[in-house]
């Protein structure tokens, strides 16, 4: 029985092993295969299209670390994302920034907000965080409103520069616009999942799982969500800052409450606790609004048509059911 013990022991170790060494290789030729993308998408495609797929990609990222690996459940991601956007366009505009100082500054910036707002908001759990976070990116929007001469009010701070990198090259040809894009998308998807696979990300996993066993194992809960929380807010803005010198406006739409929604719609269409799921999420909300602008306001009614049958047919999302049919996390 010992001899029998001591060599199946080790047998189930090496299963776990070659299972996490195939996960890892298929993350790591999805990621080449992403790069791959990146690099030929500008030739086949309109360069200002997936540089704005790019940017919400980014932003539901960021949203799917806060809920997918935290279980912190925002209705006021948008403060982040459109406070980082009207911070890069304003220095970019006003100070003559650089747009890397400007995306920069307005990454800076989200990442103070979401600390002071996390911190009041992980003082309550389930709806009631939920709630905080969605009257906190209401205010906000409301002082975006009232203060034009730092957001401009109603008509947003328009024809932002896009500069020049490091002072030496010129942004203003789409395609050279679009290599910086990629580069900070790829980046922030890169640390995103070492934050997730990190021993951080398995703390959050365990809190979102049973908050009080990791209590009773001596991990400060709030501590990690408030960590978690900031981080997401981080990236976040990172997209927002971004997406200000993309298209070279910022307005009162990035801190409305319906860009919450969006990101959440993203991130459950993709597939919710995936990797990969947000960004397949984002090419198909903004696919959809780009191609059926001719529909108008019907837009709306079509998301939330494709949000139900997400939710009644497959509720883990595209990606979701993908990973599920491979038996292999995405």
């Amino acid at each position: 029985m010992t001899d029998l013990a001591t060599t199946e022991a080790p047998a189930g170790s090496i299963a776990l092993a070659d299972t996490d060494d195939s996960t890892a290789r298929l993350h790591r030729n999805l990621f080449i295969a992403l790069a791959a993308l990146l690099v030929v998408a500008p030739f086949v495609a309109y360069p200002v299209f997936v540089m704005k797929v790019l940017c919400f990609a980014l932003f539901a990222i960021a949203f799917n670390l806060l809920l997918g690996y935290g279980g912190l459940l925002s209705f006021g991601h948008a403060a982040y994302f459109g406070m980082a956007s009207y911070v890069s366009a304003y220095t970019a505009k006003q100070w003559g920034l650089t747009p890397e100082l400007a995306i920069l500054l307005g990454t800076a910036v989200a990442a103070l907000l979401g600390t002071g707002f996390g911190a009041l908001a992980i003082r309550r759990q389930g709806i009631y965080f939920a709630m905080i976070t969605l009257a906190l990116a209401q205010m906000v929007y409301f002082f975006s409103l009232q203060t034009p001469r730092f957001t401009g009010g109603e008509d947003g701070i328009q024809a932002v520069p896009r500069g020049k990198f490091l002072g030496l090259f010129s942004l203003a040809d789409d395609r050279a616009l679009y290599w910086l894009v990629a580069a900070i998308f790829l980046c922030g998807v890169l640390m995103i999942y070492r934050i997730i696979h990190s021993p951080f990300g398995q703390v959050c996993k365990a809190i979102r799982d049973n908050e009080p066993r990791a209590i009773s194992l001596g991990y400060r809960a709030n501590r990690y969500k408030l960590m978690v929380f900031v981080l997401s807010a981080t990236f976040a803005g990172l997209a927002g800052a971004t997406k200000a010198i993309v298209f070279q406006l910022a307005s009162l739409t990035d801190v409305y409450w319906t860009m919450s929604g969006e990101v959440v719609l993203m991130t459950l269409v993709g597939g919710l606790g995936t990797v990969f799921g947000p960004i397949v999420g984002a090419a198909v909300i903004v696919a959809m609004q780009n191609y059926l602008a001719s529909l108008g306001s019907w837009v709306l009614v079509v998301q939330g048509v494709i949000f139900v049958a997400c939710v009644l047919l497959f509720r883990e999302g595209i990606v979701g059911v993908i990973a599920k049919w491979i038996r292999k996390p995405l």
